[in-house]
């Protein structure tokens, strides 16, 4: 099938005729199709990062304006040193703190999993309870480290902004910060944020590998930890492909969204 007893360019053209097919090959250690195996974490996986990803960019940039628009005041030195402390400190190391602290000593969520083992829930509401509850420290440690870096970028951006002529105009017009914030300078600041969003995608699934495996979260992370551990190279094979068109797609629905956030990209 994938001609492993042929020349180095015809397994590549075989390989690219059966990924075409949607055929990735067969795990060695599940014995099942790799596609349907990455799908299935997959989905995981988009539940945790799509979560922890809008809610780490969005308080990230909105830490940023903050810090921009109080900038030189103790509120600026609180955000930046909360940023650059948070994003210093490894996903790993923090995740198992907060399974110390909010499992083991206080008992508030569980430690590890994406549902309770072995108690199924009797209705709608209650698996939602439960899946948010294992949900929340993984979320929680993605957007403590990632939002110290959109909140540095965004209040650099804003800054650099502030001295753009148009800026100046409406400063001289009596208009306040957070007026020239809001209604001229937050677009165009932030550019830089949309674009690292996109490019960071891939250093997130990173992240997640970690998180995913100190929380033994069932996603595309852990997967590819147990397959790297397994020597399982199909399922690993597979696994990168997933992260690389991720990457690919966020980068392409970025180049679309440039064109509403920036005017000038139009012409």
């Amino acid at each position: 099938m994938f001609g492993l007893d042929q020349p180095i360019q015809v397994q590549y053209y075989l390989y690219l005729v059966n990924l075409f097919h949607g055929n990735l090959g067969i795990s060695f250690e599940y014995d099942q199709p790799v596609l349907g195996i990455v799908i299935g974490r997959l989905v995981n996986t988009v539940l945790l990062v799509g979560v922890a990803y809008i809610l780490f960019v969005l308080l990230g940039i909105f830490l940023g304006v903050v810090a921009a628009w109080r900038h030189g005041s103790r509120l600026d030195a609180f955000c930046v040193s909360f940023a650059l402390t948070t994003y210093s400190v490894p996903t790993f190391w923090l995740s198992m703190i907060f399974i110390l602290v909010f499992s083991v000593w206080l008992g508030v969520f569980p430690t590890s999993g994406m549902f309770t083992m072995g108690a199924g829930p009797e209705d709608f509401v209650s698996y939602l309870l439960d899946l948010m509850s294992h949900l929340a420290m993984p979320v929680i440690t993605l957007v403590l480290y990632y939002m110290g870096f959109y909140t540095i970028l965004a209040r650099s951006s804003l800054l650099e902004t502030f001295t753009e002529d148009y800026v100046l105009t409406a400063r001289a017009k009596g208009m306040s910060n957070w007026q020239i914030i809001r209604k001229h300078a937050l677009r165009n600041a932030m550019l830089p944020s949309l674009t690292m969003a996109a490019i960071n995608i891939g250093a997130v699934v990173g992240g997640v590998l970690q998180t995913e495996t100190v929380f033994s979260w069932p996603g595309i992370g852990s997967l590819t930890y147990d397959a790297l551990m397994l020597r399982d190279y199909p399922l690993l094979q597979g696994a990168f492909l997933i992260t690389a068109v991720a990457v690919l797609t966020a980068n392409f629905v970025v180049d679309i969204l440039y064109t509403w956030l920036d005017p000038r990209v139009r012409y």
